[in-house]
């Protein structure tokens, strides 16, 4: 058993790598360098701040804390690209994606509980990757490699903190570190592929 002192290191770790991750994402945006889709950031911040009270409430701890601080971030960056109108080019394929998230919102609602609040959660969440793996695929130029490596990197750390292991505290994290790897194992690829 890691003692706490290793839990709240882990933590640490996680919250460092989020801020590291978002401050530089963020004067991308306001440069213009990096253009955030507006529906996954929204559906990020709202599931990334509902897990974090479902974490807490089932006893994830410290581990909670870096999830609860990067919903606070993930709500501000859907902000900002909202305001800096960063990527409004929507498609049809997006109106679905932003349609199933918002339609499966109200089922972590009815549950009351933890579990199937977080397991809908993280369906909701993996739709947001929707438009941004679509808008990756075809401006690959236009995401971070460090960003989505330091938030899956984050999620591995948050994971290692947390204070008790169940789907209910690890499930989030685990399927958002698939989905950050998978989104930049596409931004990778197809910057080898297409020209700036």
């Amino acid at each position: 058993m890691i003692d706490t002192s290793f839990k709240l290191l882990f933590s640490g770790l996680a919250i460092a790598l989020a801020l590291v991750a978002f401050v530089p994402y963020v004067r991308s945006i306001l440069k213009g360098t990096i253009r955030p889709h507006v529906f996954s950031w929204f559906i990020w911040g709202m599931t990334t701040v509902i897990v974090f009270f479902a974490q807490l409430e089932a006893d994830g701890g410290m581990g909670a804390w870096p999830i609860g601080i990067s919903g606070v971030l993930t709500v501000a960056v859907a902000v900002l690209a909202f305001i800096k109108r960063a990527d409004i080019s929507i498609t049809a394929t997006d109106w679905t994606f932003f349609a199933a998230a918002l339609a499966s919102l109200p089922f972590w609602y009815l549950t009351s509980d933890p579990l199937w609040t977080v397991v809908v959660l993280s369906v909701v969440d993996l739709f947001g990757f929707g438009p941004t793996i679509r808008k990756a695929y075809d401006s690959p130029h236009q995401e971070s490699q460090l960003f989505f490596l330091s938030l899956a990197l984050r999620n591995c750390f948050a994971i290692l903190a947390l204070e008790s292991y169940s789907v209910t505290t690890v499930l989030f994290p685990l399927s958002i570190t698939l989905a950050c790897t998978v989104l930049l194992t596409i931004v990778v690829f197809r910057r080898r592929t297409v020209l700036a």
